[in-house]
């Protein structure tokens, strides 16, 4: 792919919803560094021309039903982004209309945030790389939580998830990338 300009990039903020605070798994161990990267990455965004996109998770968990009141940002994610999409699905472009909405906009560059590191910011990333985009994955900008193995019962750390997540997705889906790499790419494309 040639080299992109910051408005050939869109930061993509996955599911950092009210919905989550209200599952079993929840946790608020790593949410203040989850939520300073998302926070650092959205104003470098918004201050590099790049596009930020919202999208929200709206499925059959009681939570996350739109008659919950939940499906919507967590009280300290910024307002007014370019664009907001509703997904039923893990990755967010299958039933969204996002990928319309990037190619409209000229958009092949993607930086991926969110909530959760394995799940919907995992598959996007897979997704958006096999449809075309180049993307850069900001671990330090996902939250998750522990997860037990359903058949050996190990507990799994937000670190060892994280971990595992980097070493499938690098040099195969995404350029594993921190909020530093992000924001310096940025504006280094805005210079371009």
């Amino acid at each position: 792919m040639s080299v992109l300009n910051a408005a050939q990039s869109a930061l993509i903020v996955i599911d950092v919803q009210e919905s989550f605070r209200h599952t079993p798994d929840w946790s608020e161990a790593d949410l203040p560094a989850f939520r300073d990267a998302v926070l650092r990455l959205e104003r470098g965004a918004r201050e590099n021309a790049v596009s930020v996109i919202h999208v929200f998770h709206v499925g059959k968990l009681p939570s996350f039903t739109r008659e919950s009141g939940l499906v919507r940002p967590l009280d300290w994610l910024p307002d007014a982004p370019d664009a907001v999409f509703e997904k039923h699905t893990h990755n967010a472009f299958t039933d969204t209309g996002l990928d319309l909405w990037l190619r409209r906009h000229h958009i092949g560059h993607l930086v991926i945030t969110g909530i959760r590191t394995e799940q919907c910011c995992e598959t996007t990333t897979r997704v958006a790389s096999d449809i075309g985009y180049a993307v850069d994955y900001v671990t330090d900008a996902t939250l998750t939580f522990p997860m037990t193995h359903a058949v050996t019962g190990r507990v799994y750390s937000p670190g060892e998830i994280k971990a595992h997540t980097e070493l499938v997705l690098a040099q195969r889906f995404a350029r594993i990338a921190s909020v530093d790499d992000a924001l310096t790419g940025w504006q280094t494309r805005r210079a371009a």
